[in-house]
């Protein structure tokens, strides 16, 4: 091994360790929605009149119905975020074995973008359904929500560089395919 390969497998180290801790963490938050979601239909009378009791306004119905939507968005963006992190993982993975430059490589990037646009897409209504539960929260005593909703210019940013990054390993790996033709 040379000296200057060493950071570089310190690097993939790290992004291997990353995207495991990554798909862990979110294997988790999938496993909690999955428990969550059952019991409050299980509990909704119970959650319907407490939440009845502290806002009011809205009824315990509608907040149950908001509250599992949210959740089915949440598990889609969770969902996605994993397979995300699986692909990046599988490129790590290339990049170690010393062949990057390969057609799956280039699918893996296309997918990633793909996943990307989907969470910037299902992030629409997510915002939505925080800023309402702030605004319901405001009626709660010593409740304090706060709501950062808005166009995420660096999640775009990021879908815009999968697409091309997916373009330019397509290139490269039909470019390698060529040159291995010709030789």
């Amino acid at each position: 091994m040379q000296m200057q390969d060493k950071p570089n497998d310190l690097l993939l180290l790290a992004g291997k360790i990353l995207t495991i801790l990554m798909q862990a963490f979110l294997a988790l938050a999938a496993t909690a929605i999955a428990i969550a979601a059952p019991l409050m239909l299980i509990f909704n009378e119970k959650v319907s009149i407490e939440f009845a009791e502290q806002v009011g306004e809205v009824s315990g119905g509608t907040f149950i119905a908001i509250t599992l939507g949210l959740m089915v968005i949440a598990f889609g963006i969770i969902a996605a975020a994993f397979i995300f992190f699986g692909k990046l993982r599988a490129i790590i993975a290339s990049v170690g074995e010393g062949d990057p430059f390969v057609p799956e490589n280039a699918d893996r990037l296309n997918l990633m973008a793909w996943l990307l646009l989907g969470i910037q897409i299902l992030m629409i209504p997510a915002m939505g359904i925080g800023l309402m539960f702030a605004k319901w929260a405001e009626s709660v005593e010593n409740a304090q929500v706060t709501i950062d909703a808005g166009l995420d210019i660096e999640g775009v940013l990021m879908v815009i560089v999968l697409f091309i990054l997916a373009r330019v390993f397509k290139h490269g790996a039909d470019m390698r395919d060529d040159l291995e033709g010709t030789v």
